[in-house]
């Protein structure tokens, strides 16, 4: 565990600022990283050698301390983590003054560096995942390496191998508190969570069932199935499909399966110029009803039932004859039949890239 110039040199401000004497860590040896005083930075102190050599604390009088190479009276006592001298703290003023602080000063350090040191090993951490969960999202079959992927997730415990689906999500709340809820969600080991930035977040959920309820408030789109770094790739683009469809889509889930979008996702693949036209050449005088968009949804509830009244009414939350009505409209409008499953299949798909267009 090595002792980093940024964390030495918080800590040593920080406990300067506390005792009012100043504070300096050195490494194991003896360079000053750390200090109160910020023109002792980078330079020598001497005493600091035999104390790391020892793992014994020194005092230095004035006499002492113009023996020694950049030492000034006080006293310095070792770092100790795990065992292992990883450098120094050195309290600066006379030694009857500050010798009391000594124990104390060394110990609280010792504590701070910890807890920064683990607090800068999970923050590495959490980097590497979602740089992991990114390279996933932005891989190019073409030009990228899936084996090297492969290694860095496996460096990171992660074995690509499993078979797993990919569930973005969209929140609005305080990030922290989001990945909380995810990893306690998504809590196989196995189970890569991590944040993209602007309030989406990307979960690699190892399947081993249905996905959990996630207990709070988002939108979430979930991809296909998948045991390799292509796949999980597919499966995140499918993921992220069905959350952007789901947001334009009436009647959708906030939590929805790719599977339950394929028709509008192909819908959307055609692209918006084919799509307005589509939807203008089969929708015609409909579109220009003040009650379109009732009509449209009746036609997509009507389709997506199988052309089936009871389901249709219920689905649409009105009672059968409304439903009736409405569909004697839409064929008077038309000129056809909303019985002819062909027709009815067109109008449809247009009233589909209507919806998709929606601003």
């Amino acid at each position: 565990m090595s002792l980093t110039p940024s964390i030495a040199h918080e800590i040593a401000v920080d406990t300067s600022a506390i005792i009012g004497f100043n504070v300096l860590i050195t490494d194991r040896d003896g360079i000053v990283i750390g200090s109160g005083d910020p023109a002792r930075v980078g330079s020598f102190h001497e005493a600091s050698i035999e104390v790391v050599k020892t793992l014994r604390a020194m005092a230095h009088d004035l006499a002492a301390a113009r023996k020694l190479t950049g030492v000034e009276p006080g006293c310095t006592l070792p770092l100790v983590l795990n065992g292992e001298a990883v450098g120094t703290v050195g309290i600066t003023g006379s030694p009857d003054q500050v010798e009391r602080f000594g124990r104390l000063v060394r110990n609280q350090t010792e504590i701070l560096l910890r807890e920064s040191v683990l607090l800068s090993s999970r923050l590495f951490r959490e980097k590497a995942v979602e740089d992991l969960l990114r390279d996933v999202a932005h891989y190019d079959r073409d030009t990228a390496e899936p084996d090297l992927l492969a290694f860095r997730a496996a460096e990171l415990g992660y074995d690509l191998r499993l078979r797993r689906v990919a569930v973005v999500v969209e929140s609005a709340a305080d990030p922290a508190r989001v990945l909380r809820q995810l990893r306690r969600v998504f809590d196989d080991p196995q189970d890569v969570v991590g944040s993209t930035g602007s309030g989406r977040f990307v979960v690699l959920h190892r399947e081993k069932g249905p996905i959990p309820e996630l207990g709070f408030d988002c939108a979430a789109g979930i991809g296909s199935a998948a045991s390799s770094v292509t796949g999980l790739h597919d499966s995140h683009q499918d993921a992220s499909t069905a959350l952007y469809l789901a947001a334009r889509l009436p009647g959708v889930a906030k939590v929805v399966h790719i599977d339950d979008v394929r028709v509008p996702e192909l819908v959307a693949a055609a692209g918006q110029q084919t799509r307005a036209r589509f939807a203008r050449v089969l929708l015609g005088p409909l579109r220009t009803q003040h009650d379109w968009p009732v009509l449209r949804q009746t036609i997509v509830s009507w389709c997506e039932s199988g052309l089936h009244l009871v389901r249709a009414a219920a689905d649409l939350r009105v009672h059968r004859n409304t439903l009736v009505y409405r569909l004697a409209k839409i064929d008077e409008l038309t000129g056809h039949s909303t019985r002819d499953a062909r027709f009815v299949l067109k109008l449809y798909l247009a009233s589909v890239a209507d919806l998709l267009d929606q601003p």
